[in-house]
């Protein structure tokens, strides 16, 4: 329950001292840990061997380690880090007397960084561990442009090349976030493009399509394997980035205990799962140690509702089929998403890690429509003074909504949301809103039979 507080700052800052040292790999506590990545072929486990045709060794390793709960955060990630980091934990004082709650909400912000979002914290990561194996460059995918820029940024920190294949649907609604990606030295082809085998495949399957996170995913592995002396990394789903991403919710926790509070609800969008697994990461595992009772909200768009309508199987991250598979929660790799502005949001699939842990009841799921998504995201720039990006929209929709149920019950709950990033270059989106002219778009059943119809054979369990 929440603890009568009189006086919190508006703002709650770690020292830099206070910093995480290490990253939190949630899956150390799991009894049930998640299913692993399995080759298509032989429908048999990757190995570390297979693995790190595509992704970089020490990434390989923290993918597949799923038994040491605290990984060191090499000193020159946390030198980095310190540019933007810690992020401060905001108490929304505005937002509360708006909606005249007894609630009292918190939230993680993320975007004070020029990425503006909190991709970076992988970013660096992987692109240090590429730079020490000596590569020359990667290859990644990016939907509403903010993995791609924050990586970007790393590769220009530590001297790598970057080639981006970014989502066209957000590649053409969102052109100066591409613009900055190429100020830092990257290189960004809309997808699904050309330049690749599978990219042309897709074009002749899918003539006019606005692409989708799966389509950028085959391109940009393709682009790897082809190029000597690079690596694909990725921005979300993977084990490993969301080991990463827990520093944000190792900052938070810190942050709660600095205040003398506890926090009932925790809330986070969800996409492929990188904020939403960081947010909860360490609360999560206070629940699974049995230390500590939370309720855990993941949000997601209607328009593509993984955990609300997907199926738990076996499936491609990509629309190509070039990746392993992974069991998750799943559309299936032949479903389109329309194009929403939260481009973040539009992948097919969940992290494996976040489905086992959804699919064990140990999280909840909800999700909204995106003119009432922007209805909140409205509320909550004209009362605290911050445009969010339309993916951060989504948890500050559910956390607004948790907010008015306990004006109706009296009960002064402690509510976090992440807030993952800003919505500066996501106009485009707010002028719809505002002009009347945004849309929503529900998938019929029919639908998503249709995008599972290509999910493959399952391997034995």
């Amino acid at each position: 329950m929440a603890k009568d507080v009189t006086t919190i700052p508006y703002k709650t800052y770690l020292t830099e001292e206070e910093m995480p040292k290490q990253w939190y790999n949630v899956r150390a506590d799991m009894k049930k840990k998640p299913a692993p990545l399995v080759n298509p072929g032989t429908l048999k486990p990757m190995t570390a061997e297979e693995l790190e045709g595509v992704f970089c060794s020490e990434l390989v390793q923290q993918e597949l380690d799923d038994t040491t709960p605290y990984i060191d955060i090499p000193e020159e990630i946390r030198s980095f880090y310190r540019m933007y980091r810690p992020s401060p934990l905001v108490r929304a004082y505005c937002l509360e007397k708006k909606l005249d709650t007894p609630a009292k909400i918190y939230y993680k912000y993320e975007g004070n960084n020029t990425s503006g979002s909190h991709k970076l914290n992988s970013a660096a990561t992987q692109a240090y561990y590429a730079k020490n194996q000596g590569l020359k460059g990667v290859t990644t995918e990016t939907g509403a442009g903010q993995w791609g820029t924050a990586l970007s940024m790393a590769c220009s920190y530590f001297g790598l090349d970057c080639k981006v294949f970014m989502v066209k649907t957000s590649y053409e609604q969102k052109p100066f976030r591409r613009e900055v990606m190429r100020t830092y030295g990257a290189e960004v082809t809309a997808s699904p493009s050309d330049t690749t085998e599978v990219g042309r495949k897709l074009l002749e399957e899918f003539p006019g399509t606005g692409g989708s996170l799966g389509c950028a995913i085959s391109e940009a592995v393709e682009a790897a394997v082809t190029r000597e002396g690079y690596r694909y990394v990725l921005g979300s789903v993977l084990n490993q980035v969301l080991l990463h991403q827990s520093v944000i919710g190792l900052e938070t926790h810190k942050a709660f205990e600095k205040i003398g509070v506890t926090p009932d609800i925790i809330i986070g969008c969800a996409g492929g799962g990188s904020n939403l697994g960081g947010l909860i990461a360490p609360f999560m595992g206070e629940k699974l140690r049995g230390e500590k009772d939370y309720r855990i909200v993941a949000v997601e768009p209607a328009s593509c509702p993984s955990f609300t309508r997907g199926k738990y199987l076996y499936d491609f991250c990509d629309t190509g089929k070039v990746c392993p598979l992974a069991k998750m929660y799943t559309l299936g790799n032949g479903f389109m998403p329309s194009p929403i502005h939260a481009g973040g949001l539009r992948f097919h699939g969940m992290s494996p890690a976040l489905s086992e842990l959804y699919d064990q009841g140990l999280m909840e799921a909800v999700s909204y429509e995106q003119t009432e998504v922007f209805e909140a995201a409205e509320m909550f720039a004209r009362v605290e003074g911050i445009l969010p990006a339309p993916e951060s929209s989504h948890a500050i929709k559910a956390a607004i909504d948790e907010a008015l149920k306990c004006k109706e019950t009296g009960e002064e709950k402690n509510i976090v949301f992440g807030l993952t990033g800003t919505g500066y270059f996501d106009l485009v989106a707010y002028q719809q809103f505002n002009d009347g002219t945004m849309t929503d778009y529900i998938p019929t059943d029919e639908d998503l039979e249709a995008g599972l119809a290509f999910v493959p054979p399952q391997p034995e369990e």
